[in-house]
């Protein structure tokens, strides 16, 4: 599994990078298959004082991408629900083509 993280508009804490692929960790519990992640950091308005933390993240098997993008005022909280909704979108894409064997 190869994994990749940009950031945009700031230099990340490494402590937003460990978090990051401490997720990334877990998710072949779900997905076996999973062969690239690709998770953006962004900002979001960098011309205002109060700035939108952005994360996205695209995870490709293959045949297949999952893709989730959330904001929130801190990094923490949106890797948080990111990976959260990634987990689900994979439990729902696994549930799916369990019942239709």
């Amino acid at each position: 599994m190869n994994l990749k993280i940009q950031t945009v508009h700031f230099a990340p804490a490494s402590s937003l990078i460990e978090l990051v692929k401490r997720k990334v960790e877990k998710l072949p519990t779900f997905e076996s298959r999973i062969t690239d992640v690709c998770v953006f950091l962004k900002l979001d308005n960098p011309a205002h004082t109060i700035k939108d933390k952005v994360v996205e993240v695209r995870v490709h098997i293959p045949r297949y991408d999952f893709f989730v993008k959330t904001t929130s005022k801190n990094f923490e909280h949106s890797v948080e629900d990111a990976f959260a909704s990634l987990v689900s979108q994979m439990k729902r894409k696994k549930d799916r083509v369990l019942s239709t064997s």
